[in-house]
C-alpha cells in the first residue's frame, strides 16, 4: 500500500467534518449567548481562544470573521433548532 493511499474512509471523513462543524457551532452560539456586547475584534479573539486547542494546526480563516461579525451585530439565533 502507498503512503498516499492512506486517508480516512468516506463515513469517517463525514463523521469528522461533522464534529468539526458542531464544534465551530458551539462556540459561536455559546458567545452569542454570553449576553456580553462586544466588538468583532473582541468576538474574533475570543473564538480563535475558544477553538484554537480543538483542532491541530490551527489557523483562522475568513469564516472566523465571518461569525465574529455576526455575532458582533447581534445576527446568530440562539435558541435551540
Amino acid at each position: 500500500m502507498k503512503s498516499s493511499e492512506i486517508r480516512w474512509n468516506d463515513e469517517a471523513r463525514g463523521k469528522i467534518l461533522d464534529d468539526a462543524d458542531r464544534v465551530l457551532r458551539e462556540a459561536v452560539v455559546d458567545l452569542a449567548r454570553s449576553g456580553d456586547e462586544m466588538s468583532s475584534d473582541d468576538a474574533y479573539a475570543a473564538l480563535t481562544g475558544a477553538l484554537k486547542d480543538k483542532f491541530i494546526d490551527w489557523e483562522p480563516g475568513p469564516d472566523i470573521r465571518t461569525y465574529a461579525d455576526a455575532i458582533a451585530n447581534g445576527e446568530i439565533e440562539t435558541d435551540p433548532a
